[in-house]
């Protein structure tokens, strides 16, 4: 076996802990009926894939690569099998595509390698990005029905209420997107599709529906900030 064919197996073979451990944390919030095993076997997919794609040149080390393609893979996975609730469903879209934002704001960290404004205007794109990805996953929960994301403690009626209309103007600030924008958020957040699925409809590959995607979500947090979002899920004050 040649080296630049060993380098690969090895890698897999020396990570193995890192996907039993990211499947065994994504395990602990599933219904008992996901099996263990099953998460493990799609991670594997993921460390597979990363070990193929892997540049040492990059400068990054391969745990840190490996980590969000395992994480991805197994999301992926559970996102198209039948299995809980439409909340727990829910859920698990949302934490695939937060997975996919901080993947794609690693890959941009890494290519920018820039001075300290440089790195806080990253973290704080980043958090906006994230933030949207959940504020977005609740809107379109609540526009679905009865059967929604809700909060462990329940919320009072003033804040429901505040909530409501912001989840509403999510709704409505998809509609200022770009067309072919606004069509990649529908498909990933309203019709629960993958990036890569998304990214099909609209022809282009994953890669680029996951550059587009990220670029959206800071759209979406602009327009949200300037309607008065303060940047959390909850309350917002509206400047008159």
């Amino acid at each position: 076996m040649s080296v630049s064919a060993s380098k690969p197996q090895q890698l897999i073979e020396s990570h193995q802990g890192l996907v039993r451990s990211l499947a065994m944390g994504i395990h602990r919030r599933l219904p008992p009926s996901v099996d263990l095993d099953d998460l493990i076997a799609y991670g594997q997919v993921g460390l597979a894939e990363a070990a193929r794609d892997f540049n040492p040149d990059r400068g990054i080390q391969f745990s840190t690569f490996a980590y969000y393609r395992i994480r991805g893979a197994i999301y992926d996975a559970l996102s198209k099998l039948t299995w809980g609730s439409r909340v727990q469903r829910q859920q698990v879209h949302c934490e695939q595509m937060c997975n996919e934002v901080l993947r794609e704001d690693e890959r941009e960290c890494d290519d920018e390698q820039g001075d300290v404004d440089q790195q806080l205007r990253w973290l704080r794109d980043s958090s906006r990005r994230l933030a949207i990805v959940h504020l977005a996953t609740r809107a379109t929960a609540e526009e679905g029905g009865s059967d929604t994301i809700v909060d462990a403690s329940t919320p009072s009626p003033p804040v429901a209420a505040m909530r409501r209309e912001l989840h509403q103007l999510v709704l409505e600030v998809v509609g200022r997107l770009p067309s072919h924008v606004a069509e990649l958020i529908r498909a990933v957040y309203f019709e629960g599709q993958t990036l890569q699925e998304a990214g099909q409809r609209l022809g282009i590959s994953k890669s680029w529906a996951s550059r587009l995607h990220s670029k959206a979500l800071l759209q979406l947090g602009n327009f949200l900030q300037r309607e008065g979002w303060d940047g959390m899920e909850g309350p917002f004050d509206r400047t008159v």
